[in-house]
């Protein structure tokens, strides 16, 4: 069994998918991990990632959109 706390949910504007981001807590214990919930009408994509890759990831996406405002100036 595991706990769930919503940690943020919107909508994507250009494709209308949903993102809903949990954090997942095992009651048995152990390492807490970032659920990904992605809805596409009505299909899901769910996946869940230790913090590591969440730092890896996050900071990717960051530099990207960085990146991207750098390029609109």
């Amino acid at each position: 069994m595991a706990q769930t706390n919503e940690l943020g949910k919107f909508r994507v504007p250009i494709g209308n998918q949903e993102i809903e981001l949990q954090q997942i807590d095992h009651v048995e214990g152990g390492m807490s991990m970032l659920r990904t919930r992605i809805r596409e009408a009505k299909r899901f994509t769910i996946f869940d990632v230790d913090p590591i890759t969440a730092r890896h990831w996050a900071k990717l996406m960051l530099d990207w959109a960085d990146a991207q405002d750098q390029n609109s100036k």
